[in-house]
């Protein structure tokens, strides 16, 4: 068997993906986390002593989803032409979630699956980092790519997800 990312000698390498064809290409990815009541009710009164963790949080996933050939090694670097992070907040049982989705948009010869991702985790890490004097015990859970369109291997669409096109 042969692994696309290790050369002949058995070293990673990175795909050439010149001869594929540049397709309109799109992934939503998603990461939620769970967060205390105190911390619900800090954000929606805007008492954080840091500032606003969404504002902060939208610029992270931004700023990660460029990078995130720097993060993954084997990740080709593109120009991607669009992201955008939405954050909305959901009760569930006693607590609270925040729920990043991330929209990375692209026309190239290679996906951006993984710059979905990145965006979202680094938001959720970014969100952590602005809120952790008010909830240390928060949990960044289920981070999953929702659904990507083009290329050669065509749509995935989570099975447990809606249609987020």
């Amino acid at each position: 068997m042969s692994f696309s990312h290790f050369n002949k000698d058995g070293r990673a390498r990175m795909v050439n993906v010149q001869e594929k064809p540049r397709t309109a290409r799109k992934a939503v990815a998603q990461s939620k986390i769970r967060l205390s009541n105190a911390l619900y009710t800090a954000i929606h009164d805007q008492s954080l002593q840091k500032g606003d963790p969404l504002s902060v949080a939208q610029v992270a996933g931004v700023m990660a989803a460029k990078k995130t050939p720097d993060w993954i090694p084997m990740c080709h670097p593109i120009m991607i032409q669009g992201t955008d992070i939405d954050f909305r907040f959901e009760e569930d049982e006693s607590d609270h979630l925040l729920v990043i989705t991330a929209t990375v948009t692209v026309e190239a010869n290679t996906g951006v699956e993984m710059e979905a991702l990145t965006a979202v985790s680094a938001a959720a890490l970014t969100f952590y980092d602005m809120c952790k004097t008010i909830d240390k015990g928060m949990i960044i859970e289920e981070t999953l790519l929702l659904t990507k369109t083009g290329g050669k291997n065509g749509d995935f669409h989570h099975p447990r997800t809606q249609s987020y096109d």
